[in-house]
Order: C-alpha cells, then sequence, then structure tokens
C-alpha cells in the first residue's frame, strides 16, 4: 500500500506533522494491484485525502521523479490548472488563474510557498528539489489555515524528518547529455530512542543551453548548484521537538532570455530560440538559508499545543544585460535583493474523532527586503534601492461540527492584519561631474501601508459512503495591498470562491477520481503600470475578473498497471482598461510625462495609451491537462522492470494586459517524458528523458524579454537504498 503524507491547508503545516507520519511519507509494498489510501492532514488531523473536502494533488518522492519534477517550475506538468512562467528574479505561480504577475517588491504573491512549513518569499524559489517527503497543491483560496497570500492556492515542499527507529538512507548518481550530472544522499542516525539526526545533501549542474554571440561568451542558464540539509528530531513521551537547518547556493550564469518578437529590441533576434546576443558579460547566484524550529504537546486530554518558528535569509545578486541585444541604447543592470524573515506560529488543536472539532491559532510573520539597483544606459547610471519592511499578523478558527455520522458542517474564519513601509530613492548621475556624489534624486520610494481583512471558510460535507464523499463551500482570499511612494498606495485584491466537488474510488479501489468545479468572483486585480506623471512603474489595482472552470484528477492500478490522469478548464475575464502600453516603449526611466513647451528632460507618452476591452487573467491557460502509464514487469525474485511514460500540456496564455497576439501570449505546449526503472532489492538503475520529442517553447517573459524552456535531456540515474 502506497502513503503520501500531504500536510493541507496552513500556513503552520508544521514540521510535527510531518515528523509524526514521516513513516508513512515513503511508498509501501503494493500487492494487491490496487490502489493505496493517501494520508493527510489538511485539516492538521491524520485522514484520507479521499474524504477530506479539499481540492488537492499530492506527490511523493517517486511520483515526482515518474513526472521528472525536480524543481518548483516542473510542478505544472503534473498539477491541473497550475501555471509556473519563468519571470528572472520570480516565477509568475498561477493557480486557477490567480497568483503573482509583479518583480515589484511592494507585491506580495498570491499563491503561498511553504517549505517545511515556513512560507517562502517570492524570490530564490528554483532551488533543486531533494530528499523529499512529498509536495501538494491545493487549489483555490487558503483563508483560514494558511491565510492571506493565497488568493489562488498553497505548496507544500515537505522534506524527509528524522527518524528514531532505523538508520537508513539512500546515495544516487545521475549523468546525461548536456553535461548533466548529480549526486545526492541522506542518512538517518538514531542516537537513542528519542533523538535522531538525518543529513541530506546534493551538487547538481549542467551546461548552459545557449550559445551567446556576443563578445563575451556568456554561459546564461547553465546550472551550477549545491546545498545540504540537517535535522534533528528529539521526542520524548507526549513532546516532540524538531530543528531543520539548510542551506542552498546556486549559480545559473545570467539569465538566458532574448527580446520577444514586436517589442522595441526583437531586430537584433539571431539564429534559433537557444542563441544570445548580449554585450554584457552577466551572472546571477542565488543563496538561501532556511532554518525552523518545531514544538509540539499533547496532553493528556488530547488537545495539542503547536508552536513552529522560522528564520530565513535569501539573496540574489548578479548582472543582466535587460535589452539582451547589442543595442546603443540598452540597459546594463547590477541588481542586488536580500529577503529576511521571521515567523512564528502557534496552533491549539481538539483531538480526533469528536462530534466537534476545532483549532485555534495565531501567526507573525516580518519581512525584511534590501534591494540595490544600478542601471546603465549609454553610461549614464541611475540607482534604485528601496528598503522595505512588512509585518503580518493573523488569528484564526475553524469548527467542524458532526449533524448526523454522514454530514459535517465546517465553518472556519481568520483576522489577517499587513503593515508595509519603506524608503528609498531613485538617483540618477552618481559619479557623474556636475552631479552631487551620490546622484541627483529624482523620485521618492518612501511610503507605508496597513490593511486587514477578515476571510474564511464555510462548507457542508456529505459522506454518501465509504466510497463518495460530496462537498460544498465558499471561502474567501485575500492578498495584502501595498504602497508606491508617499502619496501612493493600492488595495489588497480579493476573491470569493464557490466551489462543488466529489472524491470517489470505484472498481474495488482500483480507480480512484477528484471533480471540482468552481466560480470565482475576483477584485482589485494588482498590475504594474507607468504612472506618467513620475516616468515610473508603479502598481495599480486596474480590474475586476470572474473566473470559473473545472478540475478532474484520476489515479488507477490494476496489478502492474498503473494510469494517472488529470484535466483542468479555466475560464476567465478581467474587465477593459485604458493604461500605457509599455511593451510599445523604450525600457528605463524616460522621465515625466512632457507638459506644453517642455523638450528635455521628458517623454510624451500619449502616443503609447492604448484601451482594452479586457481579456483573460493573465498566466492563465484555458486548457492544462497530462497523464502518466506505467507497467511493473516481474522478472523473477525481487527484480522489477519499470517503464513509465508521461505527457503534459499548459494552453496558451496572456502575459501582458495589451493582449498582442504577437508581444504579449506565450504559445501553449506539450512535453513527452520517460523513465525506466530496473530494480534489485535496494539497488536500482534508470534511464530518464525529458522533453523527448525536442519541443522548442516560451517558458515565460518578463518586461520585453522571453524565457525557453530546456530542450531534449536524457541520461542514467543510479542509486541504492539502505
Amino acid at each position: 500500500m502506497k502513503r503520501i503524507l500531504l500536510t493541507g491547508s496552513t500556513a503552520i503545516m508544521t514540521l510535527w506533522t510531518a515528523s509524526v507520519w514521516a513513516q508513512d511519507a515513503a511508498p509501501q509494498a503494493e500487492t494487491s494491484g490496487t490502489l493505496g489510501e493517501i494520508v493527510v492532514t489538511a485539516q492538521r488531523r491524520t485522514e484520507n485525502l479521499q474524504k477530506v473536502p479539499v481540492a488537492a494533488s499530492a506527490l511523493d518522492a517517486s511520483d515526482l521523479k515518474a513526472n521528472a519534477v525536480v524543481r518548483l517550475n516542473d510542478l505544472q506538468n503534473a498539477t491541473p490548472a497550475l501555471s509556473i512562467s519563468d519571470a528572472g528574479i520570480t516565477s509568475a505561480v498561477n493557480i486557477r488563474g490567480i497568483g503573482l504577475a509583479s518583480n515589484s517588491p511592494n507585491v506580495t504573491a498570491g499563491v503561498a510557498t511553504y517549505v517545511d512549513g515556513l512560507f517562502q518569499p517570492p524570490i530564490v524559489q528554483a532551488n533543486s528539489f531533494y530528499d523529499l517527503a512529498s509536495v501538494e497543491v491545493l487549489r483555490g483560496p487558503q483563508g483560514t489555515l494558511v491565510g492571506s497570500n493565497s488568493t489562488g492556492g498553497a505548496i507544500f515542499i515537505n522534506s524527509r524528518n528524522p527518524d528514531v527507529n532505523e538508520v537508513n538512507g539512500y546515495a544516487e548518481g545521475s549523468a546525461g547529455n548536456r553535461g548533466n550530472f548529480g549526486l545526492e544522499g541522506a542518512v538517518n542516525v538514531p542516537l537513542s530512542s528519542t533523538l535522531a539526526v538525518r543529513g541530506a545533501g546534493f551538487y547538481r549542474g549542467h551546461d548552459s543551453y545557449f550559445d551567446d554571440v556576443g563578445p563575451f561568451n556568456n554561459k546564461a542558464g547553465k546550472l551550477d548548484e549545491k546545498g545540504g540539509r540537517v535535522g534533528v528530531l528529539w521526542q520524548p513521551g507526549d513532546f516532540r521537538a524538531l530543528l531543520k537547518v539548510q542551506y542552498n547556493d546556486r549559480d545559473i550564469g545570467g539569465y538566458a532570455y532574448r527580446p520577444i518578437r514586436g517589442t522595441q529590441y526583437a531586430p537584433y533576434r539571431v539564429g534559433d530560440i537557444y542563441t544570445l546576443n548580449y554585450d554584457t558579460p552577466v551572472a546571477i547566484r542565488e543563496k538561501a538559508f532556511i532554518s525552523s524550529l518545531e514544538l509540539r504537546q499533547e496532553f493528556a486530554s488530547g488537545i495539542v499545543l503547536r508552536s513552529i518558528s522560522g528564520y530565513q535569509s535569501k539573496k540574489i545578486e548578479g548582472v543582466n544585460d535587460v535589452d539582451a541585444s547589442p543595442a546603443p541604447d540598452g540597459v546594463t543592470q547590477d541588481y542586488y535583493a536580500r529577503e529576511r524573515q521571521y515567523s512564528q506560529e502557534i496552533n491549539l488543536i481538539s483531538p480526533t474523532g469528536e462530534t466537534l472539532e476545532w483549532i485555534l491559532g495565531g501567526y507573525f510573520q516580518r519581512n525584511e527586503i534590501k534591494v540595490r539597483i544600478r542601471e546603465l544606459r549609454f553610461g549614464f547610471p541611475t540607482d534604485i534601492d528601496p528598503d522595505n519592511t512588512r509585518t503580518t499578523l493573523g488569528v484564526f478558527a475553524q469548527g467542524s461540527y458532526r449533524v448526523t455520522p454522514d454530514v459535517q458542517l465546517q465553518l472556519g474564519a481568520r483576522y489577517s492584519h499587513y503593515k508595509a513601509s519603506g524608503v528609498g530613492d531613485v538617483r540618477i548621475g552618481a559619479g557623474i561631474p556636475t552631479f552631487p556624489p551620490g546622484g541627483f534624486p529624482v523620485a521618492s520610494l518612501d511610503g507605508s501601508h496597513q490593511d486587514g481583512r477578515v476571510t474564511g471558510k464555510a462548507a457542508i460535507n456529505w459522506t454518501v459512503n465509504d466510497d463518495h464523499l460530496l462537498y460544498a463551500f465558499v471561502a474567501r482570499g485575500y492578498k495584502p495591498g501595498g504602497f508606491n511612494a508617499v502619496n501612493s498606495e493600492f488595495r489588497p485584491e480579493m476573491v470569493w470562491n464557490y466551489e462543488i466537488g466529489w472524491k470517489a474510488s470505484l472498481f474495488d479501489k482500483h480507480v480512484r477520481t477528484q471533480v471540482s468545479a468552481f466560480y470565482n468572483d475576483y477584485s482589485d486585480f494588482q498590475f504594474e503600470v507607468i504612472e506618467p506623471t513620475t516616468g515610473f512603474n508603479g502598481v495599480q489595482n486596474i480590474s475586476q475578473g470572474k473566473i470559473k472552470g473545472f478540475e478532474a484528477q484520476l489515479q488507477s492500478k490494476f496489478g502492474g498497471f498503473s494510469l494517472d490522469a488529470n484535466v483542468a478548464y479555466v475560464h476567465s475575464k478581467l474587465a477593459g482598461l485604458t493604461f500605457i502600453n509599455t511593451r510599445a516603449i523604450p525600457p528605463g526611466n524616460l522621465g515625466p510625462q512632457c507638459v506644453p513647451g517642455q523638450t528635455s528632460g521628458c517623454f510624451d507618452y500619449n502616443p503609447y495609451i492604448i484601451t482594452t476591452d479586457g481579456g483573460p487573467n493573465l498566466y492563465s491557460p484555458k486548457w492544462t491537462y497530462g497523464g502518466t502509464a506505467a507497467y511493473e514487469f516481474q522478472l523473477g525474485g525481487d527484480v522489477t522492470l519499470t517503464p513509465r511514460v508521461s505527457y503534459s500540456y499548459v494552453g496558451p496564455r496572456f502575459t501582458y494586459l495589451a493582449y498582442s497576439p504577437v508581444s504579449d501570449r506565450i504559445a501553449g505546449y506539450g512535453l513527452l517524458s520517460g523513465l525506466v526503472t530496473l530494480r534489485t532489492g535496494q539497488f536500482h538503475i534508470e534511464a530518464y528523458g525529458t522533453n523527448l520529442t525536442g519541443k522548442r517553447y516560451v517558458s515565460g517573459q518578463f518586461g520585453l524579454n522571453e524565457f525557453y524552456g530546456a530542450p531534449r535531456e536524457y541520461g542514467i540515474r543510479a542509486g541504492f537504498t539502505f
């Protein structure tokens, strides 16, 4: 039987839940040819996912490998209604068309991502996966247990925890084309019956997929990444303590992108999509430190008191060729960003199995963000240096009451308070004669903002019988507002979600399904636009929207044959608006709007103002679908051979509100991957291939540039467990 740990819809998703069921996170022997249950804690309790009223996908370590998921961006190839687009400094993560469409440090993410229970800042999230227990994707607003920053949904990445029962671990090495190589492993050591330590690490890399024909022969898009994690578990009696510390260092040699067709620098495109034409030496280095401490005490009454504390520090530094071309008016950018986060959450949880079950909680999070940007155009410098601080507070409660043994009512509410403040300037001419030594300030980045909202969920759940669950609920989600300057603020995004769902086990547990339909009423969409009075980008609330659709998942197993499939349809519509089309004008600060009689130090934005009739939400494909088929051949003894093939499709999506089919749209694409595993006892060897058809596709857009997906890759992995 196969069991997967799913640490459901909570910001606290805490490490103790993972530690309690760490043994259950590993695949169990499946001797009956039927599906094993998926154990989840979506309501902070051990439950079968098929009996929990939440739209979710769960992948254990073997599922991640089978679907070629090695980092966050790959998850869209294995789960429905999820879109993750490359955007350089961040990724545009969207679920059901709601998430992040801005790289501004003043905008928070609409899809909350957690690593071992800790909310992740939007930078430095492309780290490679290793020694994981599970990854879970929850779709739809998570406004009670997770709270703010989850209007679209939440993603939980859970690493393996120490085990006090036995010495165990694994080691694996890989090699492939394009210079691909990898080493990873872990070892778990019980030091006593109550104390255990687990250490894990990896080193991974590949050559650049791109040929830079410029004068500096850049290796943008290469990978040289390493990291390590140490976990310590102490569990005397009814008390548990779990400490985790991890560090990651990722060097990608610079962002690899080219000008988007139809934009100003498109004439400098040469060769195919894997040919760059930079006139600047580029580099990008990302580092992340994440630490957490979880404490859990279970009292004699069965009530649990739980605490999780976290500290994180993430940093990006490098040099970018902003225009991705040798254009004489191009922009070179030195970039530095660092974000520190302190967080604390406390829960009080009632015993399981009662007619009335409840949970109470409180949350604190503080983020300190420092950004330093220097841009050069014709050698003339512009310096941008915001320092921002954010504080998030939350209190919440959720209760479930069984009206009858088969009918449950659920009600949850959360109040979130958000406060942001910042200082900084935009300065020009630093180091240029006749300018002040530090440059001449042309705009202030000082400002502050605070808001608060009540969110939550009301649901009714009907267990028809042991194999069928029907549910319906309404939920409210909230994404905080922010500021651009002292006199410029933007409001929070809000979403009301109405959803119905059905979960079923069929054909004597050989088939398992999840089906849901939803309707979202979405308001105050946040997006970066140019403010003509200053010439700088600023975030504004620019549109309302409606989002509706359905999702379906299927898992099946008949003897040695298994088939998983998923599909999602999302129809979204944003209202029309009038704004300045930034993709039609030169990049960089062009100055404020010219007034009559003014001819220098300004720019006339009037020719670039457009009015649209609206369109789909950004980064929101209408169709996503995929599936994996495998057959396990028994070769005698404990030797098995399992060929597996996977396919995933992400439909076309718009990336900018002008809705140009040339410059503002990413074409849909399908990816085919394969895996053949020979296993004997503790040893295995695998042949893998990704993007087997050699599909050339755009993986994201930001500003005037677009990113590209990896070409065909293949290789061998070998390893053992103990």
